[in-house]
């Protein structure tokens, strides 16, 4: 079961994302928030496994709630939800723990396939996000990370977060298990000073 934790402001949007979550196959809304006063405590007691937060909350950020997340329960996954397009929102979301980015206008079925998605290791983005991570990976150089003392094995890894595949597309191109994969990224991670799949990308992108 993925529990799933909403924080949204629009009331109708949050209550029909919750239905959608409660419908689906093996997901469950176990929390909704319309703001992130008392984010830590209702996280405390819901425990969930992702979050669909959304940027342009009342009185402070989405991007924000992801710090203060991240630095308080490091393992849950965030999915923002949001409006915004802009390149500043979506990199300062993801170099802030931010695992995924999708629109608001996403139907609900790739909303779904969104948190599955991340919940399977990977990093679900909308195409139109998506296209712009793409062209910063290819406007910019990436970092060398010899500094980290990474194995090569590691820095295979690493690369391959960088160009999107999720820990089974990994597995299967280094012939080893999704177990392995995830010890080599907990070691990667734990080398690099991070808590997500997406700052281990922005810490070999150059000006991250």
């Amino acid at each position: 079961m993925i529990k799933v934790a909403i924080v949204e402001d629009n009331t109708a949007l949050r209550s029909s994302l919750a239905n959608l979550l409660n419908n689906s196959e093996g997901m469950q809304c176990v929390a909704v928030m319309g703001n992130l006063q008392n984010i830590v405590s209702e996280l405390n007691k819901a425990r969930p496994d992702i979050i669909l937060m959304d940027i342009g909350l009342p009185e402070i950020s989405g991007i924000e709630g992801v710090r203060t997340v991240k630095s308080n329960f490091p393992l849950m996954q965030i999915l923002m939800f949001t409006v915004f397009e802009d390149d500043e929102k979506i990199f300062e979301a993801i170099r802030s723990g931010a695992s995924g980015y999708i629109l608001k206008k996403t139907p609900p079925t790739q909303i779904i396939e969104a948190v599955r998605e991340l919940s399977g290791g990977g990093a679900p983005m909308s195409d139109t996000i998506a296209r712009k991570i793409i062209q910063s990976f290819q406007s910019k150089s990436v970092s060398p990370v010899d500094d980290y003392s990474l194995t090569v094995r590691e820095k295979e890894i690493l690369y391959s977060l960088v160009d999107g595949l999720s820990y089974k597309k990994i597995a299967d191109k280094y012939f080893i298990s999704i177990s392995t994969v995830r010890t080599h990224i907990s070691s990667i991670y734990e080398k690099l000073h991070v808590h997500s799949k997406a700052q281990a990308v922005a810490k070999v992108l150059r000006k991250s």
